[in-house]
């Protein structure tokens, strides 16, 4: 049998054989799950939210030995966030000659909280050169932003994408040198801000994602998203984890689908395993909205932690203070092997998935029946004319 076809104009504007886009899920889609899914047909994208520029350099180097078809490189950007480490407030803690950690710039009710949560919990208080705190602090920050951008033009990859924040100031750079632009959006009015910068895909992401979401379902969003930013491109995004999630996003119009979650069980994810068991024992009502994180909504499998950051009633602090606050925390829980505690972004769709399996398996497969829905199953079932 040889290869389905499965082919939109997004494949002809990212040089890709199937209209599918891996997420970029920071500390998750790596070298060996972009090259993975590019590989396979797909548009592999590196999850680079808390890289600093040498590490993404080192990530594009590896790809590159790896694959030579397309991939991108995805990065948060700033929009009206304040840096991770400003002057310290007005209420924050200052211990007398002590070198300042970044807890120390926290407003006090946050030190509390983190010290509560260490108690609650059994963790260790981690310091300052702690992998979780220095890469959750850094979100948010313009200068940190501004490094990863430049180093992903140097490197020249073929495609950058935005998962937060609007990519225009870079957009005319990228195009300089070949290379496209994608911009993700929660709605419309981001959708045709992020459009009018000549942005070359939008995608539109439902609240049924995992990781950074917004409050529109996925099913009210994409028509709204298509007809408010035509001609520009659009890939679907949020409670899309087989061939019928692809079929559909692509009957409503959409040029193609941005994946996330059924990836984070593949075997090349860079996850704990614990953590894919958890979206595997996971159902579709075991995720929860939360602050806790990042500082912007995100959806993750819930647990213990994200239960206790509720219960405290505390506003979450701008990205990359709030990152402050959780880096602590999940330091400590990596310390003490308690993972469960950690970050868990994770669809709504978990509940749709049951193995770990390599993410060329599971990419084929829903390119498989994805086309077997278009070209056979349709026709089979639905009887239509104009």
């Amino acid at each position: 049998m040889g290869r389905p076809i499965l082919h939109t104009r997004l494949c002809d504007i990212l040089d890709i054989e199937y209209p599918i886009i891996l997420a970029g899920m920071g500390g998750v889609a790596t070298a060996e799950l972009v090259a993975a899914i590019s590989e396979a047909g797909g548009l592999g994208i590196v999850g680079a939210a808390s890289m600093p520029a040498e590490e993404i350099e080192r990530q594009v180097r590896r790809i590159r030995d790896l694959t030579s078809k397309p991939f991108g490189v995805d990065v948060l950007l700033p929009s009206g966030v304040a840096a991770p480490r400003p002057a310290p407030a007005a209420d924050a803690k200052e211990p007398a000659g002590a070198p300042k950690r970044p807890r120390d710039y926290l407003p006090a009710p946050y030190n509390e909280f983190i010290d509560n949560a260490e108690r609650e919990f059994g963790l260790p208080a981690k310091g300052e050169d702690s992998e979780w705190t220095s890469g959750m602090s850094r979100l948010g920050s313009g200068d940190f932003s501004k490094r990863q951008v430049e180093a992903i033009l140097e490197l020249k990859v073929p495609v950058f994408a935005a998962g937060l924040g609007n990519p225009a100031p870079w957009v005319e750079q990228f195009h300089a040198q070949g290379g496209k632009v994608i911009g993700l959006v929660g709605n419309v009015k981001n959708a045709r801000r992020i459009a009018d910068s000549g942005t070359d895909v939008v995608v539109a992401q439902g609240t049924e994602a995992g990781g950074h979401t917004g409050r529109i379902g996925t099913m009210a969003l994409l028509p709204q998203v298509i007809d408010a930013v035509a001609p520009t491109a659009v890939c679907a995004a949020g409670g899309i984890g087989d061939g019928r999630g692809i079929a559909g996003a692509l009957a409503m119009g959409c040029d193609g689908v941005w994946i996330g979650t059924a990836f984070l069980v593949s075997r090349e994810a860079t996850w704990p395993d614990l953590l894919k068991e958890r979206i595997l024992a996971a159902t579709e009502e075991d995720t929860r909205v939360t602050r806790l994180y990042s500082g912007k909504t995100m959806r993750n499998i819930n647990n213990p932690l994200i239960e206790y950051w509720e219960s405290q009633k505390l506003d979450a602090l701008p990205m990359g203070m709030q990152g402050i606050v959780s880096g602590e925390i999940m330091s400590g829980a990596r310390q003490a092997d308690k993972l469960e505690l950690l970050m868990n972004p994770a669809g709504q769709i978990s509940g749709m998935l049951h193995e770990m399996r390599p993410a060329k398996d599971i990419f084929e497969d829903m390119v498989r029946e994805a086309a077997e829905i278009i070209s056979e199953g349709m026709p089979r079932r639905v009887k239509a004319s104009v």
